[in-house]
């Protein structure tokens, strides 16, 4: 059972994390053509990890300069500094101190995933926003992000992770991409499901992975639930990978954001 000061810093984390999720869906909002790369961006800082040494992962190393000029990451540079200006925001609100990059890069994510869903409810709508608003609250998938977000408080790394772990998606083979997969203990299920930010153009991408006799029925799986009014299968599956995605060898901190509460001084009191 919860005591007194485990209630007041989980809802310190809630409060917190409510703020974080407004000011990067603001952020996106005036810039929507960056969602494929702030997914990207989550998705190569997630699959450095590496089970045999248990390291890489979620760890927000993709900020070093380093690691964001190579090959795999081309193209994300303007993603890292949007995120660059929302951390300002974001830490200068922050009571419990500054946000680790781990966790911002993989709300950030979870933010352009939550835009692409109701981009899609509007198209649906004929492009019109209060009924596309209307559709994705009533069909959205809101409610699967829920072990999303218990898993906050990652932390940074304090240096940039190996070379070598993360393919150039869109010089990859299909095995290449397979192969990566199952080295994070992940299957064709979940490549399918991911296709769309593996590289900078999805048609092709899937087409690539439909020649594949493993992938293919995924991948024409995903392409029908997109079509329908609910897209239930796609989105469910893509916030559980995704959720799998960000935790990779992370330990995460419960008690990271959370600060004393303001002490009352009782002889002050006018009773």
């Amino acid at each position: 059972m919860a005591n007194a000061a485990d209630l007041i810093q989980r809802r310190q984390r809630s409060e917190f994390q409510s703020q974080v999720k407004e000011t990067l869906f603001n952020a996106i909002k005036g810039n929507p053509d960056i969602i494929p790369s702030l997914l990207t961006l989550a998705i190569n800082d997630a699959v450095t990890y590496d089970k045999a040494t248990k390291s890489g992962g979620p760890n927000g190393s993709i900020r070093f300069s380093s690691e964001i000029s190579r090959p795999e990451n081309a193209g994300l540079s303007a993603a890292l500094n949007l995120l660059e200006e929302a951390k300002k925001e974001i830490d200068s609100y922050s009571k419990g101190g500054p946000i680790s990059y781990a966790d911002l890069i993989n709300y950030a994510a979870q933010s352009a995933v939550k835009a692409t869903f109701l981009a899609a409810a509007i198209s649906k709508c004929g492009g019109n926003v209060e009924k596309g608003s209307i559709l994705y609250n009533a069909y959205g998938s809101s409610g699967q992000w829920g072990l999303f977000d218990r898993q906050f408080g990652r932390a940074d790394a304090q240096d940039p992770d190996p070379e070598g772990r993360v393919p150039v998606w869109e010089k990859a083979s299909v095995q290449e991409m397979k192969d990566k997969f199952s080295a994070l203990g992940f299957g064709p299920r979940q490549l399918a499901v991911l296709s769309a930010f593996l590289g900078p153009d999805q048609s092709a991408t899937e087409t690539l992975l439909a020649s594949d006799p493993d992938v293919a029925p995924w991948v024409q799986k995903y392409q029908r639930s997109r079509e329908t009014v609910s897209r239930t299968d796609y989105e469910v599956d893509l916030i559980t990978t995704f959720t799998k995605l960000s935790t990779l060898g992370q330990q995460i901190n419960y008690e990271a954001y959370t600060y004393p509460p303001p002490k009352i001084d009782i002889t002050k009191l006018k009773l």
